[in-house]
Formats: structure tokens, sequence, C-alpha cells
């Protein structure tokens, strides 16, 4: 993502439950819509035990508008009665932002 700060962060960290039938089309089509919103700037996730996801977007309003979209609510409802155990959301204003990328090394 090379937007320039302030920007803000979605961060949703969960755990599933033993029911996920379902849940990686879901996702996919979550992240489809999710780049279709107005703001939308970026998403990384990553799964283990836990499940961290992040999306990036331009405004408070952008992430209220993507909260309050029907198909993405229907999305929280299944997450909450079927997909996870816990979730934990956290919106964040990113102040300042750098990255570092390795070098690519020849064999």
């Amino acid at each position: 993502m090379t937007k320039t700060p302030p920007y803000y962060a979605v961060i949703f960290t969960s755990k599933h439950s033993n029911v996920t039938d379902g849940y990686n089309e879901m996702t996919q089509q979550m992240e489809t819509l999710a780049k279709q919103q107005k703001g939308f700037l970026g998403i990384t996730s990553a799964r283990d035990h836990i499940g961290i996801t992040v999306s990036y977007w331009e405004r408070l309003d952008d992430i209220t508008n993507w909260k309050q979209q029907s198909d993405h609510f229907i999305a929280q409802k299944k997450g909450k009665s079927t997909w996870y155990d816990w979730y934990d959301v956290k919106i964040c204003k990113v102040e300042r932002a750098y990255n570092f990328n390795a070098p690519e090394t020849t064999v």
C-alpha cells in the first residue's frame, strides 16, 4: 500500500469455531466487495491459530459505510452465528508508516 498517512486501519482478530463450511468462499466475496467500496486502500491477512486481517481506509466514514454494507452485514451475522468463537475489532488512525524489503540475492 502506498497511501501517505494519515489514513485508517481496521484490525480484525478472530478465532474460528469448529464450523468453517463456506467461510473461504465468503472471505473471497467480501474481499472482492471491499475493493469496490469508496475509500478502500488495501488489505493484509494472516491465519494460524488466530486470524488477523487489517483493512485500510481513507476516512472513518468509509469504514462506517463498509460495516453497514448489506452483503457485508450478512457475512457479519454468519460469522457470529457460525464461523467464529470470538473476534475483536480495533479501528486506528495511521499517523506514520514505513517498510523494509530485503534486497534480492542471486545464488
